[in-house]
């Protein structure tokens, strides 16, 4: 009934930018919360970064003063501004979507996931 549709990964290298979109569609009354997870391989799947629709956020300790989370409440869009990048930021990122859904329910959505690689 939700779907999440990401876009913007790729491969970089050490020191490069890349900006992650992530659009949610579908039956939605409103979304409290968006976010980026990543896992890498061999890893447990992890927060990056996550944003209310008052704009709050929190940030995993590694991505600070580097990774920045925005929101357009009107596009149900989220980003994730990734700079400097770090090999070790290589994994699959994943959006999330926290939803009320028109017919009153609320539940967590994940996109299908984007590769980032980051090359040293």
């Amino acid at each position: 009934q939700v779907q999440l549709v990401e876009s913007g990964g790729g491969l970089v290298q050490a020191g490069g930018s890349l900006r992650l979109s992530c659009a949610a569609s579908g039956s939605i009354l409103n979304i409290p919360s968006m976010g980026w997870y990543r896992q890498a391989p061999g890893k447990q799947r992890e927060l990056v970064a996550r944003i209310t629709s008052g704009g709050n956020t929190n940030y995993a300790d590694s991505t600070t003063g580097r990774f920045t989370i925005s929101r357009d409440n009107a596009r149900n869009t989220v980003y994730l501004q990734m700079n400097s990048l770090k090999p070790e930021d290589t994994a699959v990122y994943y959006c999330n979507a926290a939803v009320n859904t028109a017919d009153s329910r609320y539940s967590w959505y994940w996109g299908q996931g984007t590769q980032v690689t980051v090359s040293s």
